[in-house]
């Protein structure tokens, strides 16, 4: 397997920064490092990107996430791992991922129930959470690059506070 080019994000001058200082201001955000993670793992699963399903999955991994939990977040309406804050994170990543797939592409329904959870700062974020996962699946998933035991060296371990039900 071979990427088609160099990872844009690496060859076009700030992009790389660029999205590592948005990485960087949604972290701040309120929203548990947990969270961020779950949606990073599920619209990467969504979009077929390879190298995030891995980085993420590895991350939650380092984190201390349980494998259930981990393995899991492809199914997570049918699991009894993920509490009901993380849920409505979890759907509105598969809503904002998916915009094309209906005519209303994020309910009032799904929004709403995030609302239950999360402060306006805090969807905020999770907005801004789901478009740049989605910015970097993009970018892996068109130019095909390859994961593999490189994605380690990018992997920080942290330990982030779960979210209360």
């Amino acid at each position: 397997m071979q990427p088609r080019i160099a990872n844009p994000a690496l060859t076009v001058p700030g992009v790389m920064q660029g999205l590592q200082k948005l990485t960087s201001a949604i972290q701040r955000s309120g929203v548990p490092q947990t969270t961020h993670k779950l949606i990073e793992l599920r619209a990467s699963q969504i979009n077929g990107c390879s190298v995030c399903v891995d980085m993420h999955s590895r991350e939650l991994k380092a984190a201390g996430e349980s494998d259930e939990r981990i393995l899991t977040v492809a199914a997570w309406r049918e699991t009894p791992y993920f509490t009901e804050a993380e849920r409505a994170a979890l759907a509105l990543t598969e809503a904002a991922t998916r915009l094309a797939d209906r005519l209303d592409p994020v309910p009032d329904e799904v929004w709403e129930q995030a609302a239950r959870h999360y402060d306006e700062a805090q969807l905020a974020a999770i907005v801004v959470s789901i478009a740049a996962i989605n910015a970097w699946n993009r970018i892996n998933a068109t130019t095909r690059q390859v994961t593999g035991e490189w994605i380690t060296q990018w992997i920080k371990p942290t330990r982030p506070a779960r979210q209360a039900a």
